[in-house]
C-alpha cells in the first residue's frame, strides 16, 4: 500500500499552491482558486478550499521531503522569506533535516541522507 496522495485544505488556494510550485520546482498550469493538484512522482500534493473557513492553527500534521541537498534548499528558502523553524542540522540517525512554515503555517521538513 501506498499513500496516493496528501490534501492541505486552505483558505487560499493560489497563495499556498503557488508556494509549493515554488518550492518544489513544480508548474501545474493551473490558477484554480478552489483546486490544484500538484504531482510529484508517485504521491500527489492537492490544495484545495473546501468553502469551510480554516483556522490555520495546524499542530496535528506535519509534511517531510527527502532533497539532494539540505543546505541548498536551506538557501533557496531563505531567497523565498520563508519563516524557519529550525536551520538544518546534522542528525545521529544519519540525515540532515531542517524545517520552516508554508503560507498556512504547516509544519514542513527537509531531509538529506548522509553515509
Amino acid at each position: 500500500m501506498k499513500i496516493g496522495e496528501v490534501c492541505l485544505n486552505t483558505n487560499d488556494v493560489l497563495v499556498l499552491a503557488n508556494f509549493y510550485k515554488k518550492l518544489l520546482g513544480i508548474d501545474n498550469g493551473s490558477n484554480d482558486e478552489i483546486h490544484q493538484t500538484l504531482i510529484g512522482e508517485e504521491t500527489q500534493l492537492t490544495i484545495y478550499n473546501d468553502g469551510a473557513k480554516k483556522n490555520n492553527n495546524n499542530q496535528n500534521i506535519c509534511l517531510a521531503f527527502t532533497v539532494e541537498d539540505v543546505e541548498a534548499e536551506y538557501e533557496k528558502l531563505l531567497l523565498m522569506g520563508v519563516e524557519i523553524i529550525e536551520k538544518p542540522t546534522r542528525r545521529p540517525w544519519g540525515t540532515i533535516n531542517m524545517s520552516f512554515y508554508d503560507p498556512d503555517r504547516n509544519v514542513i521538513y527537509f531531509r538529506s541522507f548522509f553515509n
